[in-house]
């Protein structure tokens, strides 16, 4: 199986970075024992340019594969935090080729590795979780189906569950207003009797007057 080819790029891109560490190494040589060193400065310069391009190349196929969603998010950030180290090895060499600062680290297997030299850790070594170690393109592509397939059954659950809170609010409401009808009816019914109350209360009272008035 021929390998993806943002990594063969990571690999390149790795390789010409430990190419100008050691073309920096060999400048600085010759400016202490008094040789010519222009030569090499060209080159340094034209291989820090071509190393920005490689580094932009990684930057652009990264968005895109994320955003086609041809990698998970997961494995996006962790590809992410090479192509800053990426950025940071590429500002240390410039810093070193315009001795701005100590010289590259020159020993291949501290910067491929995880190696430590001057007490500095190595950027390069970033612990990939345990979740995705060992996994080929393609697992890497089933997983991230799955956690959008459980995404999406989640939200449907949600939406699920939100409906039913709809409904039942639209019945409570429907039962309030049957409710308050009801209220309403039992309002007017006591205004009613009450009126008819004080009617007959009224007519006992006349009728009263009437029998003490013939007596």
């Amino acid at each position: 199986m021929a390998p993806e080819p943002w990594l063969s790029l990571l690999d390149a891109t790795r390789q010409l970075a430990q190419d100008i560490a050691e073309k920096i190494q060999e400048r600085n040589r010759c400016q202490r024992s008094g040789e010519s060193s222009a030569k090499i400065n060209v080159a340094i310069r034209s291989s820090l340019q071509n190393l920005r391009e490689k580094i932009d190349q990684l930057k652009e196929l990264l968005l895109r594969a994320v955003s086609t969603r041809q990698i998970t998010q997961l494995e996006g950030d962790r590809r992410q935090n090479l192509v800053d180290d990426l950025l940071t090895r590429h500002k240390q060499l410039e810093a070193s080729y315009k001795n701005e600062g100590p010289e590259p680290d020159m020993t291949r297997s501290s910067l491929m590795t995880g190696g430590v030299k001057r007490g500095v850790t190595n950027p390069w070594l970033l612990e990939e979780p345990e979740e995705t170690r060992g996994l080929g393109f393609d697992d890497l592509r089933q997983q991230q189906r799955r956690i959008i397939e459980e995404q999406d059954a989640g939200l449907d659950a949600l939406s699920s569950i939100i409906s039913r809170q709809k409904q039942m609010g639209q019945e409570i409401g429907n039962e309030l207003d049957e409710q308050n009808e009801i209220i309403d009816d039992l309002t007017n019914l006591v205004e009613n009797t009450d009126d008819r109350l004080r009617t007959q209360t009224r007519h006992v009272k006349m009728v009263d007057r009437k029998s003490t008035s013939c007596g």
